[in-house]
């Protein structure tokens, strides 16, 4: 059951990153469009990816013998670089979004749980998120 859930979540997320293509194109410019585009977009991949688990109040559940845990109210997340381990590297039942969700949209997706579902207004960065991974790159030698 669990690999056809983590199935079912890369099939939607691969169809959420054609969908979201066109909408990154236009939110490049400068300004605060940039901020709630982000939010935005953050909103949409967790409603189309993260939600098929987590459910729509961020509670988690639990059937077939596995735990989703919850992501609201998580202390865990006051520090960033847990999240964006947990996106980019999977662990348990969750699946790596790695080579799914570019690293804006890790960043959109991580902002919008920390903020709408804890207290943690800060956003974050897309740059955070490059940084994690060049600093979790197996070395050259």
């Amino acid at each position: 059951m669990r690999a056809s859930a983590a199935l079912r979540a890369l099939v939607a997320a691969t169809l959420l990153i054609t969908a979201l293509g066109a909408a990154n194109a236009q939110d490049t410019s400068g300004g605060g469009a940039i901020q709630s585009g982000v939010s935005g977009q953050g909103r949409q991949i967790y409603e189309q990816i993260c939600q098929a688990c987590h459910m729509a109040d961020a509670l988690g559940g639990s059937g077939a013998g596995a735990k989703i845990p919850a992501l609201a109210d998580d202390t865990r997340l006051a520090d960033p670089k847990y999240p964006i381990s947990m996106v980019l590297e999977g662990r348990g039942g969750m699946p790596s979004f790695a080579a799914i969700l570019t690293p804006a949209q890790i960043a959109a997706v991580i902002t919008y749980i920390r903020s709408h579902f804890n207290h943690y207004p800060d956003a974050v960065s897309e740059a955070e998120v490059k940084r994690f991974v060049a600093s979790s790159a197996p070395s050259p030698h």
